[in-house]
């Protein structure tokens, strides 16, 4: 099968198989992509088998409406800059889920024939594109759908890899460039080393801006590409909504959202941190937690979880904020005060902070914080 549980987890369903055997025939979140190993990148997106609803139900999560109203998001239209989402293998419904999700949410329709939604194989043809997989092909329906949210007015082009190794996914980065696309998103990560940095320079484009998952473990070693100082790493959060809060929601930091301090990595210049002597991960946050997606295969509407939530819609976010292309991650430390600062929360979540020494490398406190950054975005001003 396509799925493990993460270790957190699966200590956590441990115990309750020991104290409650009756309770544990229920279903965790799962894991969509395998740990497959060295010299293979995970796509980082958890769901619960059989949480699904068809769709007459309707959605269950957080959708296009909720995300506009919780990160006060303008009404209206943005530009139709192009946003790469790099990926493995292939989705065979992605553009129908695409289209199920926007009639959801009253978007306009992007699809292949207006031009608007284009899928491609890595070296950047129609055909033949490469073998189905379940869980990367779950992950892409969430990419399509997050920049959908962030960004209805923005071209959508998805380049499938082969495989997750570095080599394929490295190549898909540059032909989503060559395509056009001004901002790519990457939902995936691996453990930084000296194998995925030998391809660093293919997530290093002039006039382009590059983004990328902060990973779904918790405080741990930094996760390439998000590690790299030419990546706006992006760290996750759990969203709630607050009547008594001015957005009328609040956020804290999602308990298992990566953050991590580089041991390859310089620190960049614009970086202030100071218990991190190299590159430390996220740089900025959006919600991970319970977004609503419309998969085929899953079986239609259900809620996954992921920093590969994240980093799509935050990489819709720069296409829609019209500076695609010229931001950069600096860009966003000169502009912190333009976020909602995230002060709650931790993404050590069977240790509660102990993990760092309740330091900010993993618990969310004002200011700058590893698991979210500079904070949430607060309309586009920050981008």
């Amino acid at each position: 099968m396509y799925f493990r549980k993460i270790g957190v987890l699966s200590a956590v369903c441990a115990a309750a198989i020991a104290l409650a055997p009756a309770a544990a025939a229920a279903p965790g979140p799962r894991a969509a992509c395998p740990d497959a190993g060295p010299d293979v990148l995970r796509c980082l997106t958890t769901f619960t088998p059989g949480a699904t609803r068809a769709l007459a139900d309707g959605p269950v999560g957080w959708g296009a409406d909720d995300l506009v109203s919780a990160y006060r998001l303008p009404g209206a239209a943005g530009p139709a800059t192009v946003v790469g989402i790099s990926i493995a293998y292939d989705a065979p419904d992605l553009e129908a889920d695409l289209a199920t999700y926007r009639a959801q949410y009253g978007l306009p329709p992007c699809t292949s024939a207006d031009g608007c939604f284009r899928k491609v194989n890595q070296q950047g043809a129609a055909t033949p594109l490469p073998a189905a997989d379940f869980g990367w092909a779950l992950e892409s329906t969430l990419d399509v759908s997050m920049v959908s949210a962030a960004c209805p007015s923005c071209r959508i082009v998805v380049v499938e890899g082969n495989t997750p190794g570095f080599a394929d996914l490295a190549e898909t980065e540059d032909t989503a460039v060559r395509l056009g696309a001004k901002v790519v998103s990457n939902s995936y990560g691996a453990r930084e080393g000296g194998a995925p940095l030998a391809f660093a320079s293919h997530y290093r484009h002039p006039g382009v801006t590059v983004v990328a998952s902060s990973g779904d473990f918790g405080f741990t070693s930094a996760s390439y590409p998000a590690n790299l100082a030419t990546t706006v790493a992006v760290g996750g959060t759990s969203l709630a909504r607050n009547p008594d809060s001015p957005r009328g929601w609040e956020e804290q930091a999602w308990s298992y959202g990566g953050s991590g301090c580089s041991a390859y990595i310089a620190k960049p210049k614009w970086q202030k941190d100071t218990h991190c002597g190299k590159r430390t991960i996220a740089d900025v946050s959006a919600v991970a937690d319970s977004v609503a997606i419309h998969n085929t295969d899953a079986g239609g509407w259900l809620p996954v979880n992921g920093t590969s939530a994240s980093a799509p819609f935050i990489a819709g976010l720069y296409g829609r904020s019209g500076r695609a292309g010229v931001a950069q991650p600096a860009d966003l430390y000169a502009r912190a005060s333009q976020f909602v600062d995230i002060t709650a929360g931790n993404n050590d979540p069977v240790g509660g902070g102990a993990k760092c020494g309740s330091d900010y490398l993993c618990v969310a406190a004002p200011g700058y914080d590893a698991p979210t950054g500079v904070g949430v975005p607060d309309g586009l001003g920050g981008f």
